[in-house]
């Protein structure tokens, strides 16, 4: 596979590292959730957490096969705490992604005619904008000393991240097309 132009890569090579770090916080954060009695938003951030990682793996392999050593720049909020401060943590990255990083990046791969960057940007972009959705909701909840209730499972497809919130999934994945039977139920 070809390698993405500088700028590209670049923004691939950044926006790898935010994704993984997200998945690693919403991990940790679902552990705190976890202790605190919310199992339901601990649930939705080691959901999240998977599609953040299917975010990661998705820019990776769009770097194809580079063999440098990198540092990578990547912003995040950090300082955890108790889960409300989580879950305002994670609505920051989050619209950070959604108002500011992704279209960028997507606007970077168009310009650059990277066609699978901009694609894995899309469909992060389109993702990160549930998430952000998801956790508004969850903070509401939890600031009123109540686990978010959730009907059904949060789902997330493999291939690009969308997330959903049912007793079943999507037919098809809305953003990539993705059959129903992909999707990992949490």
């Amino acid at each position: 596979m070809p390698q993405p132009r500088p700028m590209t890569k670049d923004a691939l090579m950044s926006a790898f590292g935010g994704e993984s770090m997200a998945h690693m916080r919403y991990l940790i954060f679902a552990e705190i959730a976890e202790r605190e009695g919310f199992p339901n938003v601990a649930r939705l951030f080691r959901a999240i957490a998977y599609a953040e990682q299917v975010h990661a793996g998705n820019h990776y392999r769009v770097l194809g096969d580079l063999n440098v050593d990198a540092k990578v720049v990547a912003g995040a909020p950090f300082g955890p705490g108790n889960t409300s401060k989580n879950l305002e943590l994670a609505i920051r990255g989050e619209e950070f992604e959604v108002n500011e990083m992704y279209p960028v990046y997507v606007e970077i791969a168009r310009f650059q005619g990277e066609k699978k960057a901009e694609q894995s940007f899309k469909w992060a972009l389109e993702a990160e904008k549930i998430h952000a959705e998801l956790y508004r909701k969850a903070k509401e909840y939890v600031d009123k000393g109540q686990d978010m209730p959730l009907e059904g499972k949060v789902w997330i497809c493999p291939v690009c991240g969308h997330t959903y919130v049912g007793t079943e999934p999507p037919e098809k994945c809305p953003v990539c097309g993705a059959p129903k039977e992909k999707y990992v139920g949490f």
